[in-house]
């Protein structure tokens, strides 16, 4: 709050004045909030004010999530979060993915070229059917959790597996893990949850790789290679993917074939080879699974995108981290307890 409450940017105002200030920035540029919280409030907010706030509140999430995980690695389970008996008994979903965000350059000049960086999602939740009015069965996510980090991909697991342990990932009827092709992140899956899950390759990625090779083969100019994807993304999706591999690997032997087209078509082979088992579309759609890792992608969009990735906007590390952790709090479902500690009016 600025000069006209006589509060500096640095100093404590009341916990609400700062939760609702940190919540509108949660959705909104610091300007924005700023604004918003004055009209709220009828005195003058500055953006700097809330700015602060952000990295004060952002802080305190980070060494929560810093001590929750110092624990886990010493053997100290979290509280499993409470859930409905209906929920407890549907099937149990998690992926993750990657989204590039622009930060400012390290050293240098502010105005320097834009440094991108990759931030790792991951999303956690119950799968559970609903009757629509029309009779109508269809699926929706409940007891949605996000992790994310600006880090490798270890530091990724273990945010995922401390949120799984919360979400009771190991009492779960049935848990599914759906990603993309991302090598990261299946050595992810075989580190941490195959023991636990049954991965699934995003259908319309594995569809996509079909694509590059038939566009290889016989020209993705051609109706034969039109024809070819369509019947063999239909096997792929029922079920008969052996017989999508036997197709590639007869290309394979087709003499006079460009060295490009071959070495393109030993990479889609050698992709849905390695997926082998995650590629059993017939089985996963017979028990009412996702075939593909919308979830994952829809939560890329909403996390990081809409709010880091706005017109003009390049980030430091630690105002990223900062806010990145407030959004974690929110749509986890733990933002109100970041101010239960603060303290409140100013002496």
């Amino acid at each position: 709050m600025d000069d006209a409450l006589g509060v500096q940017p640095h100093q404590r105002t009341s916990d609400e004045v700062q939760s609702l200030g940190c919540a509108l920035a949660v959705f909104a540029p610091f300007a924005t909030a700023a604004r918003l919280l004055g009209w709220s409030s009828g005195d003058t907010v500055s953006p700097r004010a809330v700015w602060c706030w952000v990295q004060a509140a952002g802080q305190r999430a980070m060494e929560q999530l810093h001590a929750q995980l110092q624990a886990l690695a010493q053997g100290h389970l979290p509280t499993e979060e409470p859930l409905a008996a209906d929920l407890a008994a549907a099937p149990f979903l998690l992926g993750a993915d990657g989204v590039m965000v622009p930060f400012r350059p390290e050293g240098g000049p502010p105005q320097g070229k834009t440094a991108w960086h990759e931030i790792k999602v991951g999303v956690l939740a119950r799968l559970r059917r609903h009757t629509t009015r029309t009779g109508k069965v269809v699926a929706r996510l409940h007891q949605r959790r996000l992790v994310a980090v600006f880090g490798d991909i270890e530091a990724l697991q273990q945010r995922l597996w401390l949120e799984a342990r919360r979400q009771g990932i190991l009492r779960a009827p049935q848990v599914v893990w759906l990603s993309d092709g991302a090598r990261g992140l299946w050595h992810l899956f075989e580190a941490r949850f195959a023991r636990h899950a049954t991965g699934i390759l995003d259908f319309y990625h594995a569809a996509h790789q079909l694509w590059k090779g038939a566009a290889a083969w016989l020209d993705g100019r051609t109706t034969q290679a039109r024809r070819w994807f369509a019947w063999a993304r239909h096997r792929l999706r029922h079920g008969m993917p052996d017989g999508v591999l036997a197709d590639l690997a007869d290309a394979l032997d087709v003499e006079g074939l460009p060295e490009t087209a071959r070495e393109t078509l030993r990479t889609v082979y050698a992709y849905l080879e390695r997926h082998r088992e995650h590629i059993n579309y017939a089985r996963y759609k017979a028990l009412g699974l996702p075939l593909g890792s919308g979830m994952v992608e829809s939560a890329c969009k909403w996390l990081i995108q809409q709010r880091f990735k706005g017109v003009g906007m390049r980030w430091s590390e630690d105002g990223f981290n900062h806010l990145l952790h407030l959004r974690l709090a929110w749509v986890n479902g733990r933002f109100d307890a970041l101010f239960v500690l603060a303290q409140s009016p100013n002496p």
